[in-house]
């Protein structure tokens, strides 16, 4: 296994340094960079809890977007998530409760990969992101998240999508619009996050 993952870390190296990958590769890291998500993990597959992780979404989406209203980035996301920790999570309990349930929240920023999630006409690339985690219970169900910086969630849930011309460069906005152009990198550069998080744990 240890042959295979060094033959794939070589080939991807060789690819980074042709011509040409390494400004894509900043482009990426730029993204990832700008984008401050949301992940809220279920307690566990049954339907009524899959149902109650969607009454926290929409608890959450409703009662505390407007803390991030003002965010001009996702490094402040990020600390308004921070300073507000404490109203986020009992606004998670609370609706756990008045669904008759009495299952722990605990609400955190950390460091998570994300698959590619597409958004309507935007898709936003596989990657480690900043995020505001809550994860209710045991935390074994499926999870649901979004973007809160830029504000993806609310769009995302009633159908609309903002345009985000001055959050992100030209160059991203082509990436993020029209990632078909990108794949092959895309995959190289989704590759080598995943093998850092192997060495890594």
């Amino acid at each position: 296994m240890k042959k295979l993952e060094l033959a794939m870390l070589l080939g991807m190296i060789i690819s980074v340094f042709s011509a040409g990958f390494c400004g894509f590769a900043e482009e990426y890291d730029s993204i990832t960079d700008t984008v401050f998500r949301l992940h809220i993990l279920a307690n566990s597959d049954s339907n009524e809890d899959q149902t109650l992780k969607l009454k926290v979404r929409d608890a959450i989406l409703e009662e505390c977007s407007y803390l991030f209203e003002d965010c001009e980035n996702a490094e402040q996301s990020a600390e308004v998530a921070e300073d507000n920790m404490e109203y986020i999570r009992s606004t998670a309990e609370k609706v756990i409760t008045e669904n008759n349930y009495y299952y722990d929240v605990k609400c955190e920023v950390a460091e998570m990969y994300f698959d590619k999630r597409v958004y309507d006409s935007v898709t936003m690339p596989a990657g480690k992101y900043s995020a505001l985690r809550i994860t209710i219970g045991e935390a074994k169900g499926k999870n649901w998240w979004c973007v809160m910086f830029p504000p993806l969630c609310i769009p995302a849930v009633s159908g609309e999508i903002e345009d985000y011309e001055g959050v992100f460069t030209d160059e991203e906005l082509e990436m993020l619009n029209n990632p078909e152009n990108y794949e092959c990198r895309f995959y190289i550069l989704e590759l080598v996050e995943k093998l850092k998080m192997h060495f890594e744990n």
